[in-house]
């Protein structure tokens, strides 16, 4: 007796299985037979693809044609930017440079400082805040100006080029109601003793340079009393007096020039 093989039951499987063979031979050779002729499997025409120029519309085409030109275009670029540049200017911030040594040491001479115009539409005057203001002496006035040079003024002093001759940049040492004495250069606000660090060396207490005594006097409501850090040569509120808050100009914030000294103020 002839044992029975045991794949032969898996060798003829099911009657699907069976046609899904048969199915893919005779794709296979329909295929085959297919591309053994020449009748063409795809019929593709293929047409150019326009370039961007081509497939541009006629007014694209005109607006390529009327682009300005370079040599005019930088000009009025270099306008725009000036005028952007004085409206900063004569809203929000300007340049100063220093250019007498009142400062000293916080602030050299030909130092570059930047004015926050709005400061103290915001916020309040503090004492210690280096401020810019209107000239208060009387004579110095600014003088009237031409239209041109009322420009070309307002121009170098939006780039930092030049300083109004008409403005000054001081300390604020008293507000409003504050009682401000000076004794041998010591600063004294109601009666208290106040350190001063940014004295320029020779004007640190006790010191007798200069104006080194003053008041006691009341700074009057609506005004300030600036003074110097080089106290020893300054021309400040111990001659010319408090000055009116409307005549601040603003705080100076920052040190931009030169770049070994950037700092805050």
């Amino acid at each position: 007796m002839i044992p029975k093989d045991p794949d032969e039951g898996q060798g003829q499987s099911s009657g699907e299985d069976q046609t899904d063979w048969e199915v893919s031979l005779f794709d296979f050779e329909d295929v085959s037979a297919l591309l053994s002729t020449d009748t063409p499997i795809l019929n593709i025409s293929v047409e150019a693809i326009p370039s961007d120029s081509e497939s541009a519309s006629p007014k694209e085409k005109d607006s390529e044609k009327k682009s300005i030109p370079f040599w005019i275009e930088m000009p009025i670029l270099i306008g725009i930017a000036l005028i952007v540049a004085v409206v900063i200017k004569t809203f929000f911030f300007q340049a100063f440079f220093i250019p007498s040594g009142s400062m000293k040491d916080t602030l050299q001479i030909n130092d570059r400082v930047f004015v926050n115009k709005i400061s103290y539409a915001v916020g309040d005057i503090a004492r210690g805040d280096v401020i810019v203001f209107d000239d208060p002496r009387s004579g110095f006035e600014t003088p009237s100006e031409s239209v041109v040079s009322s420009a070309v003024r307002n121009l170098f002093e939006s780039i930092g080029l030049a300083t109004p001759k008409s403005e000054f940049i001081k300390r604020v040492i008293g507000l409003p109601g504050d009682e401000v004495e000076l004794v041998d250069n010591q600063l004294f606000i109601n009666g208290v003793a106040f350190d001063e660090p940014y004295l320029e060396a020779e004007a640190r207490p006790p010191s007798t340079c200069g104006d080194s005594g003053y008041g006691p006097e009341v700074v009057p409501e609506g005004h300030l009393l600036v003074m110097g850090d080089n106290r020893c040569h300054s021309s400040d509120g111990r001659s010319f007096g408090p000055i009116p808050e409307e005549d601040i100009v603003g705080k100076t914030f920052v040190l931009i020039w030169p770049p070994s000294r950037w700092s805050g103020l």
